[in-house]
């Protein structure tokens, strides 16, 4: 019988996904992953919200150990918090430096549940790994592609953007087909105390807790300047230019005037750029430069095909072109909006994921989107 390790965190959908393994004839083992010491690294002086207990992994391991109970599967418990802090939480602490916008989750999804994570169910004699993810799994070539998940609503392709393509051979994505309303329809009827828990959203170690208090324990607030740079005014003052992202309209705290939307930022200078409804024109870029370019699905370029520039986003009509053997070039006439440089860019021919990358550069008219905004600003 095939052994099967399945990434089990205490919600719905991994535990629909064990359950759906089990029912298929695999031997299933539920595996709950400890990724971030509490007690550590939120032990923070002066900060109240980082003890306040929202979203403890204690409460996730014990619905964890209640619901593998429930359907009758054992369930491993095993540390990844060094691994965690290495390769994700730091990494995503330095582009957040550069004034970036990283995705901590394709990060976790990289090094830790399909590298780490991976590499012990191997030591301890698994055949493959499952995880609860919204994808599908097709053929190409004698090999394991990921596909969109029928419910697109719910397609977690995006994330897996940056996994090794090596391993997709010894992964299941049992979810696949299956929409969130049935997942929970089936947890009600089989008891699941579960059935109706919040998602995780975000960084789950962050919890409910305010994002910017979190974050300036590990990168300190400095407020600046918020300028618009049409008329070059200043309208108001940031609490860090670092927590900021391009498109932003909310939580500008720009009082009687508006809306505003920021198109840019100046690390060095701590400067916020912004732009009013009436020249939204800079936020949209017809091109942009993607480096780290992870292949999922082999493809002769040039390429007519889609890309998300960020989850949840329709798919955006672009060409790409090789410029290295990492980085390639992704362009669209049509122009998208708030293309974001540290985010990740995500490639399909139609519902094949074929490659992921970070966005380096933004471009309009074949200039640097980003130099052009600092040179308005003046």
């Amino acid at each position: 019988m095939t052994k099967v390790m399945v990434g089990f965190s205490g919600g719905v959908d991994s535990a629909a996904a064990a359950y759906l393994l089990k029912q298929q004839g695999y031997d299933v083992t539920c595996a709950f992953m400890r990724n971030w010491d509490s007690a550590a690294n939120d032990d923070i002086e002066g900060n109240p919200t980082i003890n306040d207990p929202v979203c403890p992994q204690e409460s996730d391991y014990n619905d964890a150990k209640r619901t593998a109970d429930q359907l009758g599967l054992p369930l491993l418990r095993i540390d990844f918090i060094e691994e965690y802090w290495e390769e994700v939480f730091h990494t995503f602490l330095l582009e957040y430096e550069k004034g970036r916008t990283p995705n901590p989750d394709i990060l976790c999804n990289r090094y830790i549940k399909f590298d780490s994570f991976m590499k012990f169910g191997k030591e301890k004699g698994f055949d493959l790994v499952a995880t609860g993810h919204y994808a599908l799994m097709g053929q190409e070539n004698g090999h394991n592609v990921i596909l969109k998940a029928d419910d697109r609503n719910k397609d977690q392709s995006y994330f897996l953007s940056e996994v090794n393509r090596s391993v997709l051979d010894h992964v299941l994505f049992p979810l696949g087909h299956i929409t969130k309303p049935e997942i929970r329809k089936w947890a009600d009827e089989y008891g699941l105390s579960i059935a109706h828990k919040k998602d995780s959203t975000g960084i789950c170690f962050i919890g409910e807790r305010h994002f910017r208090e979190f974050l300036s324990n590990y990168l300190p607030m400095k407020p600046g300047k918020i300028i618009n740079i049409i008329n070059h005014e200043t309208v108001g003052e940031h609490q860090g230019v670092l927590y900021y992202t391009i498109g932003q309209r909310k939580g500008l705290n720009i009082g009687g005037i508006g809306p505003f939307f920021v198109a840019g930022k100046n690390v060095k200078k701590n400067e916020l750029y912004v732009v009013d409804a009436d020249h939204q024109d800079w936020l949209y870029s017809d091109g942009c430069l993607i480096s780290g370019v992870n292949v999922m699905a082999d493809r002769d370029l040039p390429l007519h095909c889609a890309a998300k520039f960020r989850y949840r986003q329709a798919d955006q009509d672009v060409t790409i072109s090789q410029v290295d053997e990492h980085t390639v070039y992704a362009s669209f006439p049509q122009l998208s909006r708030s293309v974001t440089p540290g985010q990740e860019a995500v490639f399909y021919d139609h519902d094949v994921m074929i490659m992921g990358g970070k966005i380096e550069k933004v471009f309009r008219n074949g200039c640097d989107l980003m130099t052009m905004v600092n040179e308005q600003a003046g």
